[in-house]
């Protein structure tokens, strides 16, 4: 099989596990037999569900050192009747057995009651327990993780002094990077595109509809189709960064030594990241905008001038950016 061809055929396969992957992921409706009748303890479920993206059976983990739980009604507290708790902690799992409305309650007027995996239950206010704890699901997990501030300050900080040596010392080893002096592939232009261009939308979302990144964030799925437009929009950007990953593999293992395409790959992956923090954080003040049009005719400009092959040498079919002598037979080419 020609060596182009066995590379499509690389990249369907890649395209192909990712659509069965993401559609195998995809999480029943834990609330569609509230639709089949409609008592009022069920439509109170429903409107609960409608606005706060979780109700009745839904799972949490504990994500914080403990949580306190009242063992009586709220109603007993809010009466100054005496009342016990009970402490949970980092790591338990907790799912929601009831809620309650008390319009009275000056502090949250929304009670949650919890059930643990003891059996024992509690009741907290909705304002004390989703900062303390987190959707059972990896994707919920990761979403909480990275949109915690001390740690996204953290990474952002080591990721730009990171980016800045290596793009610097690659730049004066004369060395294959990105942008600057490019392997003969589109894929790596086209992924760090792909990076600006998700982390643009990423913070659009959370500027423009913060209710539908709420919704995703307590309902996390992999599949495109199940979702909002603006989500799947989204997604399908994410599953295309992951199949173009796979196809710059295979032409920087295909175009470099080892040690080379180790190199390559690290300054990629730092352009990217720098990426994601200069979009996701530029576009919540509206200049990411221009930024992301500038970046397309900076990065395509940049392909076109350093990383498109021009023609190939006659002699020994090496690709070449312009006429003259060629770097690997030293054949001259006119």
């Amino acid at each position: 099989m020609p060596k182009n061809r066995l590379s499509w055929a690389r990249i369907a396969l890649a395209a192909l596990l990712v659509l069965l992957v993401s559609s195998c992921y995809h999480r029943p409706h834990r609330y569609s037999s509230l639709l089949l009748q409609r008592s009022t303890p069920q439509t109170d479920t429903l409107s609960f569900y409608a606005l706060h993206h979780y109700t009745v059976n839904y799972n949490f983990l504990v994500k914080t050192d403990s949580l306190s739980l009242m063992v009586q009604q709220p109603e007993e507290m809010l009466g100054c009747l005496p009342t016990d708790t009970f402490t949970v902690h980092k790591g338990d799992r907790l799912v929601v057995a009831d809620f309650r409305m008390l319009s009275q309650d000056p502090t949250d007027s929304v009670w949650v009651q919890v059930a643990t995996a003891a059996r024992r239950f509690g009741w907290i206010h909705e304002s004390a327990l989703l900062p303390s704890v987190v959707p059972d699901d990896p994707i919920s997990e990761f979403i909480s993780v990275f949109s915690d501030t001390h740690l996204l300050i953290f990474l952002i900080v080591i990721c730009i002094i990171s980016a800045a040596y290596l793009i610097r010392k690659l730049r004066r080893m004369d060395a294959p990077i990105v942008h600057f002096r490019d392997i003969h592939s589109f894929y790596p232009t086209l992924l760090t595109l792909l990076v600006a261009s998700a982390a643009t939308l990423y913070a659009s979302i959370q500027t423009f509809a913060p209710d539908v990144w709420r919704y995703f964030y307590y309902n996390p799925t992999l599949n495109p189709l199940s979702v909002p437009i603006i989500l799947a929009v989204f997604l399908t950007l994410v599953w295309l960064m992951l199949i173009v990953g796979v196809a710059v593999l295979d032409d920087v293992r295909a175009q470099l030594p080892v040690g080379e395409a180790i190199v390559y790959l690290s300054g990629l992956a730092a352009v990217c990241a720098v990426d994601y923090i200069v979009f996701s954080i530029t576009s919540l003040y509206f200049v990411g905008y221009l930024l992301l049009v500038f970046y397309f005719w900076y990065a395509i400009r940049q392909y076109l001038r350093h990383g498109r092959i021009v023609c190939v040498c006659g002699q020994c079919g090496a690709p070449l950016q312009h006429k003259g002598r060629c770097p690997h037979c030293g054949a001259i080419n006119d």
